[in-house]
């Protein structure tokens, strides 16, 4: 019998791993923002968070992770970055899920 991890219809979502130190969210960001378009952090967008850079390097964690395919090696982030099956989006800050 073969089990699978992820049902066809269920998605993933790259995020920060907690207790992330704070030096490794902005080298994420930085990362990601000069690799792919990052205007979903930009002041005033839905994803936009001055307090909470954990949201801020998860939304851009996860831009990347999906961009590039949502394979595994692309959430790594230095060890940083989990995998979720949960869609963690909140509020008016929705996380980009492809298919």
């Amino acid at each position: 019998m073969r089990v699978n991890a992820q049902a066809p219809v269920q998605g993933s979502w790259c995020v920060v791993k907690p207790g992330t130190p704070i030096q490794q969210l902005l080298k994420n960001i930085n990362y990601v923002c000069s690799k792919i378009n990052c205007d979903i952090l930009s002041n005033g967008s839905a994803c936009y968070s001055s307090l909470n850079l954990y949201n801020l390097a998860s939304v851009s964690m996860n831009l990347y992770y999906q961009s590039q395919g949502r394979q595994f090696s692309t959430c790594d982030f230095g060890g940083s970055g989990l995998i979720s099956v949960t869609d963690p989006s909140c509020g008016c800050c929705i996380y980009e899920f492809r298919k």
